[in-house]
Order: structure tokens, then sequence, then C-alpha cells
């Protein structure tokens, strides 16, 4: 459905072509006119289905530009989320000079007060810098219209729902309410009981939730060895954009390292980074000046970054619902993307949750070899080359030919080949190991166990109910598996 049929003003549309879109997304044509029409709505999507818009755009179009209050408030789990909300309000309401103020924990509370008193139509905010702001009466919610939850399962897992709670009461005026989540457990839905009027529930199909465009893999290999093989995969794949995911602060330092010892174009992000390096890394990935971005879950959860063509999943996540969320880095816009999880045989247990819950295989690679690898960087080296071959090169020539009198053509041609390519078993590279997940599950997708995770998560902390003393269960994985040339969906 095209945006000029859902009701939209003509600053809107304009700003929608502008940023290069041209149909909505279905959770988009189905929300934004329940919106419009002030309707109350739960919205099971995920990240990058175009959210933000479904839920801004309406927004937008009902902004009253002479009233001073605030009358519209997003809640998102974190600050690079809000942000990012932040940013792509602003770009949608530009022509209709919309004010949209972004607040969340970590940044200078005094700065933000000094920018809320100028007015903004919109606030974007994280759960605990909102409430804060409120107890400190430097924001007034008495004349919000319209209150937005977005990823409510991730503040849920975060242990956010009192503070949303008390953020309701405090907009109690609110005319209607929009709630997004990836999933839909039983405290979700609770809330929308309890703060919606009939709301409308909005679901994309399991088919569009499943991420159908990416192609997803699985590479079974033991820890010692999965550095290596990540390298000689990105050296044939070629990513253009990739991100690597690691399941702790200490493995996104010791990958990032390793991937920049090797010659790669990587930088990291975890929660002990400042803001102003994670929005710094983000920022450079986003303009394609990094070609490989490193990060936890919790630093990466509702990045929305475009562009990204591989996901590779260094350590198999600990519950199916941040697979989802992590594969979701690609794939987006109808692109086709790639997903390559790691597994060691002792988490192979996980990875047939992961494939319940995403209700598609996971399809298994062959490891590339060394010379395979070398043949992909030599690739990339050839083609560096013949982009330097097209600036001017006439001050070099005099030293070109006095090489070319003590050597061959093809010896300094191949000398200059090694210097550009990087052969991944000249640098050494020690990842400190970490244990395998204990695997308990039954192989089902519940929020209540999610493989021995505990639900009761408070402000990004979480406790782990593992027995240590239970053997994981291991299983057979998919036969030889495929090789490591993959073709792209046509």
């Amino acid at each position: 459905m095209k945006f000029s049929e859902l009701g939209l003003n003509d600053a809107l549309l304009k700003a929608i072509k502008r940023s290069g879109f041209e149909e909505a997304t279905p959770i988009q044509a189905e929300t934004i006119p329940l919106a419009l029409a002030g309707k109350d709505v739960i919205g099971q999507a995920q990240t990058g289905t175009g959210k933000t818009a479904a839920f801004g755009l309406p927004i937008l179009q009902q902004l009253e530009k002479h009233n001073k209050s605030i009358q519209a408030i997003v809640v998102e789990p974190t600050r690079e989320l809000a942000i990012q909300t932040q940013e792509e309000l602003f770009r949608l309401g530009r022509d209709q000079h919309a004010h949209v103020q972004v607040v969340y924990g970590g940044a200078d509370i005094g700065r933000q007060i000094k920018a809320l008193k100028h007015a903004p139509a919109i606030l974007v905010g994280t759960p605990g810098r909102l409430l804060d702001h409120l107890k400190r009466k430097t924001i007034d919610l008495s004349g919000v219209k319209t209150v937005v939850l977005d990823e409510a399962d991730e503040m849920l897992d975060m242990g956010f729902i009192q503070d949303i709670e008390s953020i309701f009461e405090y907009a109690e005026n609110r005319k209607h309410t929009l709630l997004f989540s990836a999933t839909m457990p039983k405290p979700i839905l609770k809330i929308g009981e309890k703060f919606m009027h009939d709301p409308e529930i909005v679901r994309i199909k399991a088919k569009e939730l499943t991420a159908d465009l990416i192609d997803q893999y699985f590479v079974r290999a033991k820890e010692a060895e999965k550095f290596d093989i990540m390298c000689r995969l990105i050296d044939v794949q070629g990513p253009e954009l990739a991100v690597v995911f690691g399941r702790t602060k200490r493995r996104v330092d010791e990958l990032t390292h390793g991937l920049q010892a090797r010659g790669y174009n990587a930088a990291g992000i975890h929660g002990d980074l400042s803001q102003a390096r994670r929005m710094s890394v983000l920022k450079r990935f986003k303009s394609s000046k990094l070609d490989i971005l490193v990060a936890t879950d919790v630093a990466a959860r509702g990045l929305d970054i475009s562009g990204v063509t591989h996901v590779y999943n260094y350590d198999i996540p600990q519950d199916p619902d941040s697979y989802v969320h992590r594969i979701g880095r690609t794939g987006r816009a109808g692109q086709n993307g790639i997903s390559v999880t790691f597994v060691t045989p002792n988490e192979i247990g996980y990875m047939r949750t992961i494939e319940q819950l995403t209700k598609k295989k996971m399809s298994p690679l062959r490891p590339p070899t060394d010379d395979q690898a070398l043949h992909g960087q030599l690739k990339i080296a050839k083609a560096e080359i013949e982009k330097l071959l097209g600036g001017d090169l006439s001050k070099y020539e005099e030293d070109a030919n006095e090489l070319l009198d003590n050597y061959s053509a093809v010896d300094l041609v191949a000398a200059f080949l090694k210097n550009l390519s990087k052969d991944s078993t000249e640098v050494k590279v020690k990842i400190t190991p970490e244990k395998p997940l204990p695997y308990k599950g039954t192989g089902r997708n519940h929020r209540g166990g999610r493989g021995g995770r505990d639900n009761n998560r408070r402000h990004g902390r979480f406790n782990r109910n593992f027995d240590r003393n239970e053997r994981p269960r291991t299983r057979r994985g998919h036969g030889n598996g495929h090789d490591f040339v993959i073709k792209n969906k046509k």
C-alpha cells in the first residue's frame, strides 16, 4: 500500500518521499489509519519493520502547532534506540517544524533540563530518565495526548514495568496509547488491559516475523576454532557491512582487537564504553566508515542501521528472542541478508530451540580453507588496485621504472598483492575461551524458562538459574554441510 492512501498530509508525504520510502510496510499500513482515527493499538512487530514511522507519522499529523505543552511521549528501552527514534521523528517532522526532544540516562541532566524549557511537542526517552524528570517536575505530561511504548517486551525483560506504570499515571489525560512488541508475553498484554481502551491488535504474519529474506547458517566449531573460521568466512563472503555479536564485554573487546590486528576495519561497542564513544562508533558504522561492528546484545538492541549484509553470531545467544533481534539487523527494506551462527557441540540444543521459534532450520555451513580465504583477500586487493589505477600516477613513474629495472613486473605486482591482502595465519589472535551455555531446555519456546534464563531482570541485570552440574544435551548436526559459497535469493 502506498503512503498516499493512508490519509497523511502533504508535508508528511513530502518527508516520506525525501526519505526514500515508496510503499508502507505491513505494520505501517495497518497501524497508521487506526492511530489517525484515535484508536489504541497493540502492534506485534520486530525492530526494522518500520515501527517508528507507524506511530510517528500519526503523532506528527495530529500535533497542534500553537500548543506549547508536550503532546506525545515515546518510551524506549535503551538510549541508543531513543536517540534513533528522536532523529527519525525529527526528519519526518522537519517540514512541520516539529520540536522533538530526547532524554536518557548517562547524559548531563542539567543540559536536558535546559533543552526541555524550549517546549518540545514530542518527548522521547528511557523509563528511568523520564521518571527522574517527572519527579524533579522538569517535565509535565498533563497535556500528553499520545503515549507510545516501543520494544515493550525488552522493557519487561529489563525490569521497567513499574516505571512504565508510573509514567502512565503522570499522563492520565492521554487520549490514546500505542504499544509495540516483538513478542506478546502475558505481562505485556496485562499492560494493554490496564492502560488501554479496546485496543486494536495488529500482528505481522509469522512468516514475516521469521525473516524470510535472511539466509540462516550455522557453523559447528570448537571454541578455539571460531575466530580463525570467522575471519576466513569474512574474507570469502566480503560483507559490505557486518555485525559480530559477542556474549560478554570482554568478548567484544577481544574480538575487536583481534580483527583490528588482522587488518579488518572493525570497532566494538558495549555497556562499559562512554555514551560519546558508542555514538561515535555507530556514526562511523552508519556512514560506512567502518566495515565491521562488534557488539553485545544490550549495546546493539534496537539499532536501526540500513545496509547490513551479514550478521555473525560468534556466541550463540542464551535465549531465542535475542537471536531474532540479532539477525534482524540484516535483511531490511526488502534486501537479502545472511546470518552465520557459531555453535559448539554442546550448544546444539540451544540452536534447536532457536529453530523452533523462527520456524526455520539453519543450514550447515562448511568453513572455507586458508587457500579459499586467501583467494577472497586477493579478489579484494585486485579491486583496490583497479581503483588506484584510475588516479594520477605520473609522479610515481620514475621510481616505478627504477624498480622495473631491478625486478620483474610479476614480482612487483605479487609483492603489492601480498601487502594489500591479509593472510590470517600470519597474525596469531588468542580469544579467551568461555564455557558453552548449559542447556536444560525442552526445545520449546516459553518465556518463563527460556533456556534457564531468569525472566526477572532489573535494569539490564539478570540472574541465571542454570544448573551448573547438569551435563548439556548434545545432538548431531545436519550432515556434512554446505560449501562456504552463498548465493543470494533472486
